[in-house]
């Protein structure tokens, strides 16, 4: 094993998701890719399809296991899961969610609002970075010298991004930059971390006020799960 080799593990957000009641969906089963969101995944594997890639890994909920299926497919791999990729945890969960409705307009909830720095409404920040870091070292491990991609979510993505590039945690959601699809990409040498990059393969199927720092529109402002 040499301390010199390249190993690169493409932690990849899933396909667009077929929500038609706006559910903030988080780690509830049952939320599958819309037709969208599996040509997203097409796309992204025609894009990897070049690539030395020996593993490919998953978040078990079904959104990111049916995005990593045809890239697996592509490289005549199966698709392994890890419960670390998964979503971050919401109090908010199957509730519709936005400023100035749904849950928000409810004062019983205001309570889950008192700490963004937490965030006091879900899955603590430095949890997320815990449990990402241990699954990115399982797919550095498991596609050593070589390339992986690991299928999750925008948040615990963004999140571990954050911190890997020494960046706070708290943040403003409008402007992650972990688009439908995205990948955010770790280069390793040996062991060592020494890059981050990011890129979007599938951004011309992306609705434009999805994309990163895109204004809102009314009625398609909301993230419901990532």
């Amino acid at each position: 094993m040499s301390g010199d080799e390249i190993t690169v593990v493409h932690l990849m957000r899933h396909g667009e998701v077929h929500n038609p009641d706006g559910v903030l969906y988080g780690r509830r089963a049952g939320y599958h890719l819309s037709d969208l969101g599996r040509r997203m995944a097409d796309k992204v594997a025609e894009h990897l399809e070049g690539r030395d890639i020996t593993y490919v890994v998953a978040s078990p909920l079904e959104r990111a296991q049916e995005t990593a299926e045809p890239i697996a497919k592509g490289h005549g791999l199966d698709v392994a899961t890890d419960g670390r990729l998964i979503e971050a945890g919401n109090v908010f969960e199957g509730k519709t969610f936005g400023v100035g409705d749904g849950a928000l307009r409810k004062p019983a909830n205001w309570k889950h609002l008192t700490n963004p720095f937490k965030p006091s409404w879900g899955e603590p920040y430095i949890e997320q970075v815990v449990r990402m870091m241990a699954a990115l070292d399982a797919a550095k491990d498991a596609a050593r010298g070589h390339e992986a991609v690991a299928v999750s979510h925008q948040l615990p993505i963004w999140i571990v991004r954050s911190f890997a590039e020494k960046r706070r945690l708290w943040h403003d959601p409008r402007r992650r930059q972990c688009t439908l699809a995205s990948l955010t990409s770790f280069t390793y040498q040996g062991d060592q971390l020494v890059s981050v990059g990011y890129s979007e393969p599938a951004r011309d199927l992306v609705p434009a006020h999805l994309l990163a720092g895109a204004k809102p529109v009314k009625g398609k402002a909301k993230a419901f799960g990532a």
